[in-house]
């Protein structure tokens, strides 16, 4: 299964959250996306003035593991799975506190954050999408229980490692495993405070919410924990940094190594080189029936020996086009292994190319026909279309010996920047001279806006899902993308 979820990551920006899940029954697993990208021709964005090399600069892409997942329900019940396994690990490490159970200790410590934030969005998504009142508010009293629940039980963990074997590195990891849990619990109690406040009365739950995050944020003041506070511009500057740094710090245990490399190499060397032969063939050849004809040292096998070497050259350099071309529309631009730490879990192969619109599947130019903004857009607008391709390959067997949760697959966390697409665009905003009520003269502003269609097809064994999104933009940036 591919789980595909994107949205506006800032006002350059749009991320792709592609979720590859690997079946538990199946050794491997393999899955392709193809994206068309329909670009207006009025953009200039075509493989003149758009090379690869500038869409990999724009494509930025993070490939991390799929975090175990829990309910937080579940995670607060004592003797929960993952915090069975944290105790384990600081009772193993402050008993023993070499460096193997240090960095057990500490992976659990990660893994535990990870985990917690992944249960809380969630569990907060989940109540924001409900439409019942009461449903809502029935839920939110068991996060806000839940969620107290759980940081009371992550801080009872802190006597463990109150010891005189724990080192000063030991504690660091606790405290900023903790910084990180408040953070995440208190945004996340702010969403569902800003829904209540948009129109919904319940004073109960927003007692308990409130209550909650002065418990929070009085137990960040005792431990000298920064957070947001009003109209303190530099304080805030500096929590918002070190909540930057807190991020990476925690979530780091789940992401995986991909370095790329030139895929298709060993086949396109092979390929030129049957060019280069073919190229000398043909100018042996014509040395060889010259020479036949006219004899040796002769003006005519002369001439025709400079015209040889001359037509040699041109041959050899058809043959690279032609055979690149080939090589091009078979393999893929850059391939990666995929690794955690020393372990494959598998491999990642992308490419992208501008293609014409023969080339586009009929089912995919019906989806980009879905959701005209007019409906003379189809006949009147001319587009420019690049295929992007990738294709994804899972070791089902290495996924599951990396660690002791289970392992749903992983992400592919992509962000397409569009600032490229920016630069012959018109202003956003465009003057327009109109009669107002009164029958005077007066000026409006008329937006000025631009469509990007972007069609995704996903696969996985013989599963095939479409999505189409449509993204509107101006010379200022993103403004709105819909899913058609």
């Amino acid at each position: 299964m591919i789980d595909l979820k994107t949205k506006i990551h800032d006002r350059y920006s749009i991320e792709f959250k592609m979720g590859f899940v690997a079946r538990r029954k199946l050794p491997e697993s393999d899955f392709s996306v193809y994206t068309w990208i329909f670009v207006p021709s009025s953009l200039d964005i075509n493989k003149f003035s758009y090379s690869k090399s500038h869409f990999y600069r724009d494509v930025k892409s993070n490939i991390r593991l799929i975090t175990p997942r829990f309910l937080l329900r579940d995670i607060a019940q004592q003797g929960s799975e993952p915090l069975s396994r944290l105790s384990a690990a600081m009772n193993a490490y402050a008993s023993n506190p070499c460096l193997s159970s240090f960095r057990e200790y500490e992976h659990q410590m990660k893994l535990f954050a990870a985990i917690i934030k992944s249960s809380l969005r969630d569990e907060s998504s989940h109540i924001l999408s409900r439409n019942k009142s009461s449903e809502i508010k029935d839920l939110s009293q068991q996060f806000a229980r839940n969620t107290k629940t759980v940081f009371e039980s992550f801080h009872r963990l802190r006597a463990i490692i109150n010891a005189p074997t724990v080192k000063p590195e030991g504690y660091k990891v606790y405290a900023f495993t903790d910084e990180f849990i408040c953070d995440t619990m208190v945004r996340n109690c702010m969403k569902l405070l800003e829904l209540f406040e948009s129109g919904i009365p319940a004073p109960e739950e927003v007692l308990m919410l409130k209550e909650l995050i002065a418990t929070i944020n009085e137990y960040r003041r005792d431990k000298e924990m920064p957070f947001v506070k009003d109209e303190n511009r530099e304080e805030n500057k500096k929590y918002f940094f070190r909540q930057s740094m807190l991020k990476k710090y925690v979530e780091g245990i789940l992401y995986l190594r991909a370095d790329k490399k030139k895929d298709g190499v060993v086949a396109e060397q092979l390929l030129f080189s049957v060019s280069a032969g073919l190229a000398m063939i043909f100018a042996t050849l014509v040395a060889w029936a010259f020479q036949r004809h006219f004899g040796n040292l002769t003006w005519p096998l002369f001439i025709a020996l400079i015209i040889s070497y001359m037509l040699k050259d041109r041959i050899k350099e058809l043959m690279r086009y032609y055979f690149a071309h080939k090589v091009g529309s078979r393999f893929f631009d850059n391939k990666a292994s995929i690794r955690y730490k020393d372990i494959s879990l598998g491999w990642l192969k992308e490419g992208v190319d501008f293609i014409s619109e023969s080339k586009v599947p009929e089912r995919v130019m019906d989806e980009r026909r879905q959701g005209t903004a007019i409906e003379m857009e189809e006949s009147m607008q001319d587009e420019h279309i690049m295929l992007y391709r990738k294709s994804v390959h899972i070791n089902r067997k290495m996924l599951d010996e990396i660690t002791v949760h289970r392992l749903d697959g992983v992400n592919d966390i992509m962000r397409l920047n569009i600032h490229s697409f920016l630069w012959d665009m018109d202003n956003p905003t465009v003057p327009s001279r109109v009669l107002d009520r009164n029958g005077r003269l007066s000026t409006v502003e008329l937006e000025k806006v631009y469509y990007i269609n972007i069609v995704m097809e996903c696969s996985h064994d013989d599963t095939t899902d479409i999505k189409h999104f449509r993204i509107e933009l101006d010379r200022d940036g993103i403004r709105e993308i819909k899913e058609i």
